[in-house]
Protein backbone atom coordinates (compact mmCIF):
# COMPACT_ATOMS: atom_id res chain seq x y z
CA UNK A 1 0.00 0.00 0.00
CA UNK A 2 1.22 3.48 -0.87
CA UNK A 3 1.79 5.83 2.03
CA UNK A 4 2.28 9.54 2.44
CA UNK A 5 4.78 10.44 5.17
CA UNK A 6 3.40 13.50 6.98
CA UNK A 7 5.29 15.58 9.49
CA UNK A 8 3.42 17.27 12.33
CA UNK A 9 5.00 20.04 14.44
CA UNK A 10 6.13 18.95 17.88
CA UNK A 11 5.88 21.54 20.61
CA UNK A 12 3.71 24.62 21.04
CA UNK A 13 1.79 24.13 17.79
CA UNK A 14 1.21 20.40 18.32
CA UNK A 15 -2.10 20.55 20.19
CA UNK A 16 -3.62 23.15 17.85
CA UNK A 17 -2.57 21.07 14.83
CA UNK A 18 -4.07 17.85 16.14
CA UNK A 19 -7.29 19.71 17.01
CA UNK A 20 -7.40 21.18 13.50
CA UNK A 21 -6.89 17.71 11.98
CA UNK A 22 -9.72 16.35 14.15
CA UNK A 23 -12.03 18.97 12.66
CA UNK A 24 -10.75 17.99 9.21
CA UNK A 25 -11.79 14.41 9.87
CA UNK A 26 -8.54 12.79 11.06
CA UNK A 27 -8.02 11.33 14.52
CA UNK A 28 -4.38 11.55 15.57
CA UNK A 29 -3.32 9.86 18.81
CA UNK A 30 0.01 10.82 20.34
CA UNK A 31 1.85 8.61 22.81
CA UNK A 32 3.85 10.82 25.16
CA UNK A 33 6.94 8.61 24.67
CA UNK A 34 6.76 8.24 20.91
CA UNK A 35 7.49 10.45 17.93
CA UNK A 36 5.23 8.30 15.75
CA UNK A 37 1.55 9.13 16.39
CA UNK A 38 -1.19 6.93 15.00
CA UNK A 39 -3.74 8.24 12.51
CA UNK A 40 -6.98 6.71 11.29
CA UNK A 41 -5.87 6.70 7.65
CA UNK A 42 -3.94 3.69 6.41
CA UNK A 43 -2.49 5.76 3.56
CA UNK A 44 -0.72 8.21 5.90
CA UNK A 45 2.17 7.68 8.30
CA UNK A 46 2.80 10.47 10.80
CA UNK A 47 5.93 11.66 12.54
CA UNK A 48 6.39 14.46 15.07
CA UNK A 49 9.23 16.81 14.12
CA UNK A 50 10.38 20.10 15.57
CA UNK A 51 9.07 22.95 13.38
CA UNK A 52 12.62 24.31 13.12
CA UNK A 53 13.74 21.09 11.39
CA UNK A 54 10.65 20.26 9.33
CA UNK A 55 11.48 22.01 6.06
CA UNK A 56 15.01 20.56 5.92
CA UNK A 57 13.72 16.99 6.19
CA UNK A 58 11.05 17.68 3.57
CA UNK A 59 13.58 19.27 1.23
CA UNK A 60 15.72 16.11 1.50
CA UNK A 61 12.71 13.84 0.86
CA UNK A 62 12.87 12.11 4.24
CA UNK A 63 9.33 13.42 4.82
CA UNK A 64 6.87 13.91 1.94
CA UNK A 65 4.92 16.81 3.41
CA UNK A 66 4.41 18.56 6.71
CA UNK A 67 3.15 21.50 8.70
CA UNK A 68 5.53 24.15 9.96
CA UNK A 69 5.88 27.90 10.23
CA UNK A 70 6.78 30.12 7.30
CA UNK A 71 9.41 31.59 9.63
CA UNK A 72 11.30 28.30 9.89
CA UNK A 73 11.16 27.69 6.13
CA UNK A 74 12.65 31.14 5.62
CA UNK A 75 15.23 30.62 8.35
CA UNK A 76 16.44 27.35 6.80
CA UNK A 77 16.17 28.72 3.23
CA UNK A 78 14.62 25.38 2.27
CA UNK A 79 13.63 24.61 -1.31
CA UNK A 80 10.16 23.14 -0.81
CA UNK A 81 6.71 23.39 -2.38
CA UNK A 82 4.35 25.65 -0.41
CA UNK A 83 0.93 24.03 -0.80
CA UNK A 84 -1.21 26.30 1.35
CA UNK A 85 -0.94 28.88 4.13
CA UNK A 86 -3.10 28.06 7.14
CA UNK A 87 -3.88 30.87 9.56
CA UNK A 88 -3.87 29.27 12.98
CA UNK A 89 -1.52 29.43 15.93
CA UNK A 90 -1.16 28.15 19.49
CA UNK A 91 -3.86 30.37 20.98
CA UNK A 92 -5.69 32.17 18.18
CA UNK A 93 -6.65 32.02 14.51
CA UNK A 94 -4.03 34.58 13.64
CA UNK A 95 -0.56 35.07 12.24
CA UNK A 96 2.31 35.28 14.69
CA UNK A 97 5.07 37.89 14.64
CA UNK A 98 8.80 37.93 15.17
CA UNK A 99 9.52 41.26 16.81
CA UNK A 100 12.57 43.21 17.83
CA UNK A 101 12.11 44.00 21.51
CA UNK A 102 14.15 45.87 24.10
CA UNK A 103 13.77 46.69 27.80
CA UNK A 104 11.22 49.42 28.51
CA UNK A 105 14.00 51.76 29.70
CA UNK A 106 16.34 51.09 26.75
CA UNK A 107 17.67 53.96 24.64
CA UNK A 108 17.04 51.85 21.52
CA UNK A 109 14.00 53.22 19.68
CA UNK A 110 14.58 52.26 16.02
CA UNK A 111 16.44 49.56 14.16
CA UNK A 112 19.20 52.08 13.40
CA UNK A 113 20.03 52.20 17.11
CA UNK A 114 21.17 48.56 16.95
CA UNK A 115 24.49 49.39 15.27
CA UNK A 116 27.17 47.47 17.18
CA UNK A 117 24.68 46.04 19.68
CA UNK A 118 24.18 42.44 20.81
CA UNK A 119 20.95 40.62 19.92
CA UNK A 120 19.71 37.18 21.03
CA UNK A 121 17.25 35.16 18.97
CA UNK A 122 16.38 31.71 17.64
CA UNK A 123 15.77 33.27 14.23
CA UNK A 124 19.40 34.10 13.54
CA UNK A 125 19.53 33.98 9.73
CA UNK A 126 16.34 35.96 9.17
CA UNK A 127 17.44 38.58 11.70
CA UNK A 128 20.90 38.86 10.14
CA UNK A 129 19.44 39.36 6.66
CA UNK A 130 16.91 41.88 7.99
CA UNK A 131 19.62 44.01 9.58
CA UNK A 132 22.01 43.66 6.62
CA UNK A 133 19.33 45.01 4.26
CA UNK A 134 19.25 48.13 6.45
CA UNK A 135 23.02 48.49 6.74
CA UNK A 136 23.12 47.50 10.40
CA UNK A 137 26.05 45.49 11.76
CA UNK A 138 25.28 43.82 15.07
CA UNK A 139 26.37 40.79 17.08
CA UNK A 140 23.58 38.22 16.69
CA UNK A 141 23.75 35.16 18.93
CA UNK A 142 21.59 32.05 18.91
CA UNK A 143 19.28 31.71 21.89
CA UNK A 144 18.45 28.24 23.18
CA UNK A 145 15.39 29.51 25.05
CA UNK A 146 14.20 31.93 27.73
CA UNK A 147 15.12 34.71 25.32
CA UNK A 148 12.99 37.34 27.10
CA UNK A 149 15.11 36.99 30.23
CA UNK A 150 18.39 37.86 28.48
CA UNK A 151 17.80 41.59 28.08
CA UNK A 152 19.24 43.83 29.39
CA UNK A 153 21.89 41.94 31.40
CA UNK A 154 23.18 39.62 28.66
CA UNK A 155 22.12 41.34 25.42
CA UNK A 156 20.87 44.73 24.30
CA UNK A 157 17.85 43.45 22.38
CA UNK A 158 16.03 40.28 21.39
CA UNK A 159 14.10 39.07 18.37
CA UNK A 160 11.32 36.89 19.69
CA UNK A 161 8.14 35.20 18.51
CA UNK A 162 4.90 36.62 19.88
CA UNK A 163 1.24 35.87 19.39
CA UNK A 164 -0.38 38.17 21.94
CA UNK A 165 2.55 40.19 23.31
CA UNK A 166 1.68 39.18 26.87
CA UNK A 167 5.01 37.48 27.60
CA UNK A 168 6.97 40.50 26.39
CA UNK A 169 4.96 42.87 28.55
CA UNK A 170 5.32 40.56 31.55
CA UNK A 171 9.09 40.77 31.13
CA UNK A 172 8.97 44.58 30.81
CA UNK A 173 9.98 44.59 27.16
CA UNK A 174 8.64 46.87 24.44
CA UNK A 175 8.44 46.19 20.73
CA UNK A 176 10.62 48.33 18.45
CA UNK A 177 9.83 46.74 15.07
CA UNK A 178 8.24 43.66 13.54
CA UNK A 179 10.84 41.57 11.71
CA UNK A 180 8.33 39.29 9.97
CA UNK A 181 4.87 37.80 10.22
CA UNK A 182 4.45 34.05 9.97
CA UNK A 183 1.64 31.59 9.40
CA UNK A 184 1.55 27.81 9.41
CA UNK A 185 2.36 26.29 6.03
CA UNK A 186 1.59 22.91 4.54
CA UNK A 187 4.73 22.24 2.52
CA UNK A 188 5.80 19.34 0.32
CA UNK A 189 8.91 17.81 -1.16
CA UNK A 190 9.19 18.59 -4.87
CA UNK A 191 9.50 14.94 -5.90
CA UNK A 192 6.53 13.97 -3.76
CA UNK A 193 4.53 16.76 -5.39
CA UNK A 194 5.36 15.37 -8.84
CA UNK A 195 4.07 11.92 -7.80
CA UNK A 196 0.42 11.94 -8.91
CA UNK A 197 -0.85 9.78 -6.03
CA UNK A 198 1.03 11.74 -3.34
CA UNK A 199 0.07 15.07 -4.87
CA UNK A 200 -3.62 14.16 -4.81
CA UNK A 201 -3.30 13.05 -1.18
CA UNK A 202 -1.56 16.30 -0.23
CA UNK A 203 -4.13 18.40 -2.10
CA UNK A 204 -6.91 16.57 -0.27
CA UNK A 205 -5.25 17.35 3.06
CA UNK A 206 -4.91 21.01 2.09
CA UNK A 207 -8.59 21.26 1.17
CA UNK A 208 -9.76 19.61 4.39
CA UNK A 209 -7.36 21.60 6.59
CA UNK A 210 -8.52 24.88 5.06
CA UNK A 211 -12.13 23.84 5.53
CA UNK A 212 -11.51 23.03 9.20
CA UNK A 213 -9.91 26.41 9.86
CA UNK A 214 -12.66 28.36 8.09
CA UNK A 215 -15.27 26.45 10.11
CA UNK A 216 -13.75 27.40 13.47
CA UNK A 217 -15.19 30.91 13.25
CA UNK A 218 -18.52 29.98 11.65
CA UNK A 219 -21.76 28.27 12.63
CA UNK A 220 -24.75 26.86 10.85
CA UNK A 221 -28.15 28.44 11.45
CA UNK A 222 -31.56 26.85 10.81
CA UNK A 223 -35.00 28.38 11.32
CA UNK A 224 -38.60 28.27 10.20
CA UNK A 225 -40.24 31.44 8.87
CA UNK A 226 -43.96 32.11 8.38
CA UNK A 227 -45.05 33.19 4.90
CA UNK A 228 -45.49 36.84 5.78
CA UNK A 229 -42.11 37.22 7.49
CA UNK A 230 -39.75 35.86 4.82
CA UNK A 231 -38.62 39.18 3.32
CA UNK A 232 -38.07 40.75 6.73
CA UNK A 233 -35.97 37.80 7.94
CA UNK A 234 -33.85 37.66 4.76
CA UNK A 235 -32.95 41.35 5.14
CA UNK A 236 -31.33 40.56 8.47
CA UNK A 237 -29.59 37.39 7.33
CA UNK A 238 -26.09 37.59 5.81
CA UNK A 239 -24.77 34.39 4.28
CA UNK A 240 -21.51 32.80 3.21
CA UNK A 241 -23.07 32.42 -0.22
CA UNK A 242 -26.87 32.54 -0.27
CA UNK A 243 -29.20 30.96 2.29
CA UNK A 244 -30.99 27.75 1.39
CA UNK A 245 -34.75 28.27 1.37
CA UNK A 246 -37.25 25.41 1.13
CA UNK A 247 -41.02 25.27 1.55
CA UNK A 248 -42.57 23.74 4.65
CA UNK A 249 -45.35 21.18 4.26
CA UNK A 250 -48.93 22.33 3.86
CA UNK A 251 -47.82 25.83 2.90
CA UNK A 252 -46.87 26.68 6.49
CA UNK A 253 -43.96 28.88 5.46
CA UNK A 254 -40.28 28.30 4.80
CA UNK A 255 -37.24 26.56 6.26
CA UNK A 256 -34.03 28.56 6.00
CA UNK A 257 -30.49 27.29 6.48
CA UNK A 258 -27.25 29.25 6.19
CA UNK A 259 -23.63 29.51 7.35
CA UNK A 260 -22.27 32.69 8.90
CA UNK A 261 -19.68 34.03 11.34
CA UNK A 262 -20.39 33.04 14.94
CA UNK A 263 -19.99 36.65 16.08
CA UNK A 264 -22.68 37.72 13.62
CA UNK A 265 -24.99 34.87 14.63
CA UNK A 266 -25.01 35.91 18.28
CA UNK A 267 -25.87 39.47 17.26
CA UNK A 268 -28.69 38.79 14.80
CA UNK A 269 -30.41 35.79 16.42
CA UNK A 270 -32.61 37.99 18.65
CA UNK A 271 -33.32 40.20 15.63
CA UNK A 272 -34.37 37.16 13.57
CA UNK A 273 -36.71 36.09 16.35
CA UNK A 274 -38.30 39.54 16.46
CA UNK A 275 -38.62 39.53 12.66
CA UNK A 276 -40.74 36.36 12.86
CA UNK A 277 -38.28 33.45 12.69
CA UNK A 278 -39.20 30.40 14.78
CA UNK A 279 -37.37 27.26 15.94
CA UNK A 280 -33.95 28.85 15.46
CA UNK A 281 -31.15 26.29 15.78
CA UNK A 282 -27.44 27.15 15.84
CA UNK A 283 -24.94 24.33 15.39
CA UNK A 284 -21.14 24.03 15.19
CA UNK A 285 -19.31 23.09 12.00
CA UNK A 286 -16.31 20.86 11.40
CA UNK A 287 -15.44 21.92 7.84
CA UNK A 288 -16.54 24.58 5.39
CA UNK A 289 -15.27 23.87 1.88
CA UNK A 290 -15.55 26.97 -0.29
Amino acid sequence: MKKLCLGLPKGSLQEATIDMMKKAGYTVIVNSRSYYPTIDDDEISVRLIRPQDMSRYIEKGIIDAGLTGADWVKEAESDVRVVVSLIYAKQQLTKVKWVLAVPETSAIHTVNDLQGKKIATELVNVTRRYLAERGIVADIEFSHGATEAKAPDLVDAIVELTETGNSLRANKLRIVETIMESSTLLIANHNAWEDEWKRTKIENLAMLFEGAIIAREKVGLKMNVPNGALDQVLKKLPALRKPTISSLSEGAGYAIETVLDETIARKITPELKRAGAEGIIEYPLNKVIL
